[in-house]
């Protein structure tokens, strides 16, 4: 299954679904990320709490969606709501779009341990909903299925 994460700055939410899918997918899941406004640059906490979860960050940067027109994503996932209600391009009409909202939390405000723990949190939060995805047992060219199993684990 090929997954396409999309957050509008594409450095952190999508950044970090996109690592973590393709840690503990085992192969059974590609993943990239792209924004509609790309920042380009990661930020670098998802850099550092990436590291520290033991999961590699090498070839991680902030891309326009614009340059995946060729990946042909089975499903595109938007983890940020300003994302989710963007027009996507027209080529993405081949692909199932579902939404994961998940709080931004490069955004958050405070000590140095509140970041650590709101960029732990997410991270866990993305794990989990790596391992319902990597256990799915639908055909994704099944749209119906699909979606409908989607939505079971909670995909808007």
């Amino acid at each position: 299954m090929k997954v396409l994460y999309i957050c509008t700055h594409n450095r952190c939410r999508s950044i970090l679904s996109e690592a973590i899918t393709n840690h503990f997918s085992d192969g059974k899941i590609v993943a990239k990320s792209a924004g509609s406004q790309p920042a380009g640059e990661v930020h670098p906490l998802s850099i550092k709490y990436l590291q520290e979860a033991g999961i590699a960050t090498d070839g991680l940067h902030s891309q326009s969606w614009d340059d995946f027109e060729a990946f042909d994503a089975d499903l595109v996932v938007t983890v940020c709501d300003s994302a989710a209600g963007e027009s996507c391009p027209l080529w993405f009409g081949k692909s199932l779009k579902v939404h994961w909202g998940l709080a931004d939390p490069s955004k958050l405000q405070g000590t140095e341990e509140q970041l650590a723990e709101a960029f732990r949190s997410t991270i866990e939060q993305i794990k989990n909903r790596v391992f319902q995805l990597v256990e799915l047992d639908v055909d994704v060219k099944d749209k119906v299925a699909f979606k409908a199993a989607l939505a079971e684990l909670g995909a808007a």
